[in-house]
């Protein structure tokens, strides 16, 4: 479902990337709203003040911000750059999981890492070999890691705050979030106005907000309450490797829709992406069971 997020820009390529952000968030906002309405007073109460902040900062990090870092990493560096080092954000949030209490340790989840990082490498270098790669700068480098640390900061927070907030349910979570969204959408709705290029035909307006509300539904709605189920089921050292699946159907979206097969490069990247999962669910479940082994035998 995240996926699809990436094939959206193609869909209204006359948009700007900030007027896509906006109208996504804004019409997540609004189904936030109404499907929030009929158990307003239940979920009010539930939420502290110290959530609401947490909220506010994981919609700017998960979502708002890091969007136009993106989008300034790209329009600066180039989509190679950008995706080379975006490619790494499993690498971190699985380094950042390790330290915590109870974690599978850093050392055995080395080759996991590694292919990890070899998938990211072979993505981000055929990248760099395509033609449209020219024109990358520092900046570019500098917004795409700037992105990297919001999004890595975002999956470990959120992470945590769902293993804290037992008594909301990710569904509750999930609509929260769009509703803060929603209200930094409507923020930054006069500056995507302003950053207009040209006038847009009716049926153009259609498609974006046809586009934007799918968007909204599928991967905003859909994703992120499936994100957060998964947050809630499994350690954050294997949290962070199911981000590399955004990657892979990224990309298959991106064959389909440019009607070609994936170069050596790519199949390489998804053979060593599947690798690299499979491993680090094979060292959880060995974890798993050296860690409730004492306890099957004390039963005994």
């Amino acid at each position: 479902m995240w996926g699809l997020v990436f094939l959206a820009p193609e869909l209204v390529r006359s948009f700007a990337p900030l007027q896509l952000s906006v109208g996504r968030y804004l019409a997540y906002g609004l189904i936030a709203v109404i499907l929030s309405a009929p158990r307003w007073n239940r979920v009010f109460y539930a939420v502290k003040f110290q959530d609401w902040k947490a909220l506010f900062w994981l919609s700017l990090f998960g979502n708002t911000l890091y969007y136009v870092l993106v989008s300034s990493a790209v329009h600066a560096g180039g989509i190679a750059l950008t995706s080379l080092v975006l490619g790494f954000m499993p690498v971190a949030v699985t380094i950042i999981g390790s330290r915590d209490k109870g974690a599978v340790p850093l050392r055995s989840l080395l080759p996991s890492l590694g292919l990890c990082a070899a998938g990211a490498v072979c993505i981000g270098w055929q990248a760099l070999t395509m033609p449209s790669s020219s024109g990358q700068s520092v900046m570019g480098l500098v917004y795409a890691l700037a992105a990297l640390t919001c999004w890595t900061t975002y999956a470990v927070w959120n992470s945590r705050c769902l293993m804290r907030l037992h008594h909301l349910s990710v569904h509750d979570w999930n609509l929260l979030t769009g509703l803060v969204t929603g209200g930094q959408a409507v923020v930054l709705l006069p500056i995507a106005v302003l950053v207009s290029s040209g006038s847009h035909s009716l049926p153009e307006w259609g498609r974006f907000a046809l586009v934007s509300a799918s968007v909204a539904v599928i991967a905003s709605l859909f994703g992120n309450a499936l994100w957060n189920r998964m947050s809630r089921l499994l350690p954050l050292t294997m949290t962070g490797q199911m981000i590399l699946f955004e990657t892979l159907f990224g990309l298959t979206y991106g064959f389909l829709w440019e009607q070609r097969a994936p170069r050596v490069l790519e199949m390489a990247a998804f053979a060593l992406v599947i690798g690299s999962v499979l491993s680090c669910v094979a060292v959880h479940r060995r974890y798993s069971a050296r860690e409730t082994l004492p306890v099957m035998d004390l039963a005994a």
